[in-house]
């Protein structure tokens, strides 16, 4: 297939219609500061056929081969996988994405992060699967991590030491806490404000955390398995570049819309991140009071 470019300047990015095996042999090295996908597996659809393991894990190694030199020194790549289940037997993806990148000692593994949810489908003979993970890898040691960009609020706003030398104090960080590395947030289904057609869609919250933390406004951030586009929203909604890349010509279709829609302010996202505001009669952050979760 013959890729299609399309570059729209006054958005921020690039939405490319093509395989990611070839665009991303045309993509400048050291030129991105984050890649965050969630690639394709056993759905069977036109573009993912296989149904064996042994062809995901060879797919991850040719794209995680691909992507390594684009990355800057200090960026980011983040795997976002579930697991395949065949015959009530769980295959955890995330393992067998993280042996493939461990091969290459340039890059490190920071978090382990588990999304979990609410929804989805029902197991008769064994407890449902209600997450999925995300492998956070890092090119070097001297990466970019901004906590305080993506702080939440304490659970206990206010609470002050009790006794000590720090007594009377506040016992948290005033402008909240560290979200650790399970992350709650609903999944999209149907009554969800940000479902399109695509049935596997993540959060925008989820990758819009994700790029904070990592990254620094007007950054590039890459997603070589585009689908909906959502990383193209989550890059816009935060000030970044993008370039996404996308084979299926109907999810490629729906990103692009959704990008129109972005920049003509109607598209709907559910933020499940909002930013942190300081209450200055309690010296603690919070949620805004507007904000309904």
């Amino acid at each position: 297939m013959t890729d299609k470019t399309d570059s729209i300047p006054d958005l921020g990015g690039a939405m490319i219609h093509g395989d990611c095996l070839d665009v991303l042999k045309r993509l400048p090295e050291n030129s991105v500061q984050l890649v965050v996908t969630s690639p394709p597996y056993f759905m069977g659809k036109d573009y993912d056929t296989s149904m064996s393991v042994a062809a995901f894990e060879e797919e991850i190694s040719k794209v995680q081969e691909a992507i390594l030199p684009l990355v800057v020194d200090g960026g980011s790549i983040c795997w976002q996988v579930g697991s395949h289940v065949v015959d009530n037997r769980v295959i955890p993806l995330d393992a067998i994405v993280y042996a493939i990148c461990a091969r290459n000692p340039s890059i490190a593994l920071r978090n382990r992060i588990v999304w979990t949810f609410e929804h989805g489908t029902n197991s008769p003979k064994r407890f449902s699967g209600r997450h999925e993970t995300i492998l956070w890898f890092t090119k070097g040691d001297n990466y970019t991590f901004d906590l305080d960009a993506v702080r939440v609020p304490q659970k206990y706003p206010g609470k002050r030491s009790y006794k000590g030398p720090r007594r009377g104090e506040l016992s948290g960080n005033p402008m909240g806490k560290n979200p650790g590395d399970v992350w709650a947030l609903p999944n999209v289904k149907s009554n969800h404000v940000e479902k399109t057609a695509h049935p596997c869609q993540y959060p925008v919250g989820l990758i819009t955390r994700l790029i904070k933390a990592t990254t620094k406004t007007g950054d590039l951030v890459l997603d070589p398995f585009a689908g909906s586009g959502t990383t193209a929203i989550a890059a816009l909604e935060t000030g970044r570049r993008f370039t996404c890349i996308e084979q299926d010509a109907e999810y490629h279709g729906i990103a692009q819309s959704r990008i129109a829609e972005w920049h003509r302010g109607t598209l709907r996202i559910r933020d499940d991140s909002p930013p942190i505001e300081v209450n200055n009669r309690l010296a603690v952050a919070r949620r805004p009071e507007h904000f309904i979760g």
